[in-house]
């Protein structure tokens, strides 16, 4: 890479090596500028372009869309991009360059991905495979946004996975009452789980309340944030959707639940979080309470599943379920909880018997 200038002529040259969309060095340069300035703002330039190229390693280019997605998003959902980046496709794409990478090399790792079998001996879940997938897609749809890649390999290569898990996990009141019979010597886990499955709430929302989030004469708990470990740090953010911010009323006995805890453990400044764990002693809890009780081990978030099919149960609307779980739209509880409604086509027959002209 050089500017020279031409004694003969008095004009200047100047010459970069850069790589095109396979990764391949080739050499250019550029005679006749009149100035050594508009010789070297033309280097600069093209290595500027060379920079931002599809030539450029895909491990170049993940760190430059990680540094341009750290501004937009919360810490917690920054660490799980990087943790799916790093750990499962960055060692498989690293040292491609970006422009090289077709719908064939996609449907390699995608084979990878499928057969992974982790230390238990379990594959990856229908689900996280459909993540994985959907972030790839997305660091390739950014670059053909912003680095001017032609197409989205994902696109063609198709996807993995699915957005939904076959069969949805949760409780029956029998069973969350036993488990709770099992918690019951440890009065945060007790309060907590009931919070859980009495409410829907999620467990970030759970674990960001702090006691003027409570108010016991009303009975309601109000949602407005989320809590999350990143990085050693406790990090506290708005929730998930605009819609998550809402005000859940809440049972006489759930109330008393919740007043007994403040009164024992509840902390001394109202503005602290009410419950001062991380996810991991719920975690812990949930094992020991569904090892001791002889219940089926849920995940926590089924716990959410659980209230919601509680509510389905009792006869509630969807309308009503949506608002209560902080749903952005009641599609998305009708796409998730639609199979716990009873089928009411034979009902709808019977009564239109009732109304045909004989």
């Amino acid at each position: 890479m050089s500017v020279t200038k031409d004694k003969k002529t008095g004009k200047w040259m100047a010459q970069v090596r850069v790589k095109d969309e396979t990764g391949k060095t080739i050499h250019r340069k550029k005679r006749g500028f009149a100035t050594k300035r508009a010789a070297q703002e033309w280097e600069s330039g093209l290595k500027g372009k060379d920079s931002i190229s599809v030539g450029m390693r895909f491990a170049d280019f993940a760190e430059r869309y990680l540094a341009d997605m750290e501004p937009r998003i919360k810490a917690s959902t920054m660490e799980t991009k990087r943790t799916m980046i790093y750990g499962k496709i960055v060692p498989f794409f690293g040292s491609l360059p970006l422009g090289a990478i077709d719908a064939a090399k996609v449907r390699q790792w995608q084979s990878g991905m499928v057969a992974y079998r982790k230390p238990n001996g379990k594959p990856y879940s229908m689900t996280y495979l459909k993540t994985l997938n959907c972030q790839l897609s997305a660091m390739f749809s950014y670059a053909v946004r912003y680095y001017r890649l032609k197409e989205n390999p994902c696109r063609l290569a198709g996807s993995i996975g699915k957005k939904a898990a076959d069969e949805m996990q949760f409780w029956t009141k029998d069973e969350f009452a036993q488990f709770l019979a099992a918690v019951r010597c440890d009065p945060p886990a007790f309060t907590m789980f009931s919070i859980l499955y009495y409410t829907g709430l999620r467990e970030g929302e759970l674990l960001a309340l702090t006691p003027e989030d409570v108010d016991l004469k009303k009975r309601t708990i109000r949602v407005n944030k989320t809590y999350s470990r990143t990085q050693r740090r406790d990090v506290v953010t708005p929730p998930k959707t605009p819609k998550s911010v809402r005000t859940v009323a809440i049972s006489d006995g759930l109330a008393a639940y919740l007043a007994d805890y403040v009164q024992g453990f509840g902390p001394a400044d109202d503005a602290q979080r009410l419950f001062p764990y991380t996810k991991h002693y719920l975690y812990r809890w949930m094992g020991m309470g569904c090892e001791a009780s002889g219940v089926k081990r849920i995940r926590i978030h089924d716990l959410r599943h659980s209230h919601a099919s509680l509510l389905v149960e009792l006869g509630f609307s969807p309308l009503l379920i949506a608002e209560r779980l902080g749903h952005e739209r009641v599609q998305t509880t009708m796409d998730v909880y639609s199979h716990l409604y009873p089928n009411k086509q034979r009902e709808v027959a019977e009564r239109l018997n009732e109304l045909m002209i004989s």
